[in-house]
């Protein structure tokens, strides 16, 4: 992936790791909505999927639950996918920002690159440290979820 322009870099939290699977078993658990479930979001949120089309220009609207008793409406369409390399969702309610999951076949299983672009720089400062610790938990959570663990 190509570096962001300066005047973006402040938009952009990006994270990664290599997991020991291929991308195809990696890309599945992102494409099957009762995998996807499991890990999706922060360590200790649950999801309830109420639309997940998983296609091009499909919607994908879910609540997370989190620890606290609250529940946060969700609402994305899936901009792009290109099965086992490519997801690319647009989160078109508050924050608004553009996440673009790419999967890369190693020696190791999958580098899995994870680019989140938020719309403007005064949102992705609000939420920085939130953010930042959610998507690694994510991954985290996803890495449970392929070794068939439970993601909690």
């Amino acid at each position: 992936m190509s570096a962001a322009a300066p005047e973006d870099a402040r938009r952009i939290m990006q994270t990664g790791r290599v997991l020991p699977y291929p991308p195809e078993r990696v890309f599945e658990a992102i494409a099957d909505p009762a995998q996807l479930a499991r890990w999706w979001g922060p360590a200790g949120f649950t999801n309830t999927f109420e639309v997940f089309e998983f296609t091009p220009g499909g919607r994908w609207v879910f609540q997370m639950h989190g620890p606290d008793g609250q529940s946060y409406a969700n609402s994305s369409v899936f901009d792009a996918i290109e099965p086992g390399r490519r997801v690319v969702v647009r989160h078109d309610c508050a924050p608004l920002f553009t996440l673009s999951i790419t999967l890369t076949a190693v020696d190791e299983g999958t580098a899995l690159d994870w680019v989140q672009a938020f719309d403007d720089e005064a949102t992705a400062d609000a939420v920085r440290a939130r953010c930042l610790q959610g998507n690694e938990d994510n991954l985290v959570r996803l890495g449970a979820v392929l070794d068939g663990r439970d993601p909690a």
